[in-house]
This record gives C-alpha cells, sequence and structure tokens, in this order.
C-alpha cells in the first residue's frame, strides 16, 4: 500500500499523490478516482493537448490543486509527495503527429524529472506507457515479455520510442536507485472525456454517427482493436500502485473485434442509418493490423480482469459526446 503522511493541519494521515496529465482523458479519471478514495490529489498539466473542462469539477475541492506546468521542464511540489503518476503525454495520432518533439520530450525529459521528483521525496512511481511499445506485433497477442517490432524513424516512432525510453530509464532508477516502480502498459482506452478530434477510431465513428455521416473505414476493416472501457482501466491502474510488482502488466481487454464490426456496433448503437463507407488505402507505416493484449499477469497479480460490457461503455460515451457536440 502507499504509506500516508502526516497532515499536521488536520491531526490525521492522509495519502498525497502528484498526477501530470491530469486535465487529459484518463489524468482526469484518475483525479476522480484518488480523491473518492480520500486521497489528497495534485494535479498537473501544461495543457498542450489536455482541456481544463476534465478538471473543472473538481474546482473549490479543498483535496485538489492544479499545477499548470510543463513537466520537461524541473518539477518543484512543496511538502510530501507518497506517489506520483506520470501520465503526461500526447496520446492520439493527431497529437503527437502535430507534437512530434514535445512527445518526445514528455516521454524522456519528463519522464526523467518525474522519476527525480519521486526519488527526492520518496514516493511510489507509477508510468503510463502503451501497447504502442509493441510497434507492429509479430505476436498476437502481446506478452509483456515480447520486445516489439517498432519503427524507429518513421511517423509513429515519436511516441512509440518515447515511451519504450520511458520504460527503460523508469527501470533503471528501479535497479540503480532502488526507486519503487511501476509500468502500466494501456490497451486501447475509450469513454467520456476523449476529444471528438483527437482521432482515434472511436471519437471518429461516434462523430461521424452522431451527424448523420456515413463511417469511414479505411482499408477492408480487417484490422483488430480490443476496446476496453476507462473505469475498467482506472481499476487495474489503482491495482497496480498498490501491489508490489514492479515489471510492466498489460492492461486491457482480450475481447478482439474487427474494425468493420466495430464500426457496425457503433451505427446500431446510435440508430445511424448512413452505413459505410470503406476507403482504399495504403496502410499507414507503423499502424499494427492486430492489437490484443495477454492479460495473464494482471489477472494474475492484480486480479484484474475488464467488467463493463462494450455496448454498456459505448452507450455512456455516445451519451458524453451528445452533450459536447
Amino acid at each position: 500500500m502507499v504509506a500516508p503522511v502526516s497532515d499536521s493541519k488536520r491531526g490525521v494521515s492522509s495519502v498525497r499523490i502528484l498526477i501530470t496529465g491530469a486535465a487529459g482523458f484518463l489524468g482526469s479519471h484518475l483525479c476522480d478516482r484518488f480523491l473518492a478514495e480520500g486521497n489528497t490529489v495534485i494535479g498537473m498539466d501544461n495543457l498542450i493537448t489536455g482541456n481544463p473542462r476534465n478538471i473543472a469539477h473538481l474546482a473549490g475541492n479543498p483535496q485538489f490543486t492544479f499545477i499548470r506546468h510543463d513537466v520537461t521542464n524541473f518539477i518543484y511540489v512543496a511538502g510530501e509527495i507518497d506517489a506520483v503518476l506520470h501520465f503526461a503525454s500526447p496520446a492520439s495520432p493527431i497529437d503527437y503527429l502535430k507534437f512530434p518533439i514535445q512527445t518526445l520530450k514528455v516521454g524522456s525529459l519528463g519522464t526523467h524529472n518525474t522519476l527525480g521528483l519521486a526519488m527526492a521525496k520518496g514516493a511510489k512511481y507509477l508510468l503510463a506507457s502503451t501497447s504502442e511499445v509493441y510497434g507492429d506485433p509479430l505476436e498476437h497477442p502481446q506478452r509483456e515479455d515480447y520486445a516489439g517490432n517498432v519503427d524507429t524513424i518513421g511517423p509513429r516512432g515519436v511516441y512509440d520510442e518515447a515511451k519504450r525510453f520511458a520504460e527503460a530509464i523508469t527501470m533503471a532508477y528501479h535497479r540503480a536507485h532502488r526507486l519503487d516502480t511501476r509500468i502500466v502498459r494501456i490497451f486501447n482506452t475509450y469513454g467520456p472525456r476523449m476529444r471528438l478530434d483527437d482521432g482515434r477510431v472511436v471519437p471518429n465513428f461516434i462523430g461521424q454517427a452522431l451527424r448523420g455521416e456515413a463511417l469511414t473505414v479505411y482499408g477492408d476493416g480487417t484490422q483488430t482493436r480490443s476496446f476496453q472501457f476507462m473505469s475498467d482501466l482506472i481499476e487495474g491502474i489503482y491495482r497496480l500502485l498498490h501491489s508490489n510488482f514492479n515489471e510492466p502488466v498489460n492492461i486491457g481487454t482480450q475481447e478482439e473485434l474487427t474494425i468493420a464490426d466495430f464500426a457496425r456496433l457503433v451505427n446500431d448503437i446510435t440508430g445511424s442509418k448512413a452505413g459505410i463507407v470503406y476507403k482504399a488505402t495504403e496502410r499507414i507505416k507503423g499502424d499494427p493490423q492486430t492489437r490484443r493484449p495477454d492479460s495473464t499477469r494482471a489477472r494474475t497479480i492484480l486480479n484484474w480482469q475488464p467488467v463493463v460490457p462494450l455496448e454498456v461503455g459505448l452507450k455512456q460515451t455516445i451519451a458524453y459526446f451528445r452533450e459536447v457536440l
């Protein structure tokens, strides 16, 4: 468990957690979860891709503090910290292709700075990594001991390699400095607070369906993905932080479906009659054809498995996008 620090003003013990990327899709849900557990949360974000609306509901919460800061610069936080969760990074192809240098810097300098802060504070450290470290995998499903098939100089390399470096330096701090670290490899996740314009398939399809447009499927739609609802991921991350396991852990559903089947499901749930348009296109270099985790490690070590059915999660996500359109 994360050991609490003493709060002399209140005469009680509390857990104080720093979450970088706090205004992002996942970071904001993590803030909610840790606050709901009675913790004190410091959210940090430079808002390059994060949205202040995601944490607007936390304004006035005495247990939450927001600091606007770029973690690629030196980080100063007064007082004790029990855990650092590093979730700052552009995460969608549109974002990291728009901000390639920033993506590389937050994965390298930002990870270095947050590790240094955790070490200085004697805090636990959890790195948000990604299934993209496997690249376009030649192994299916992907196990944590699979080294991956990554194009280092391709357009997606800025994100893939940033995360691979982040994992390497995190394990270096664990081995050389005995820092208590965790690494979560996040597979495709969806839910409320995603941006409609972030370029990922879930908001793309939902946005098109709600606007009465045909869903655009590139290629023949046989490429596969495994979609998990954000609350399942947050639960996995919470359990991982409170575990004693230091090596990477995949968090993702093993329910795999084709993009064409997923498009049909979105149309069914939204009631869209516009159908699907298939656009012949060359496969984007580095874009994975298949993506599904081997989640044995999460099941056995964390006693975790996803519980939200895809249709249930999609209905909640669609309801959210109806409000923001």
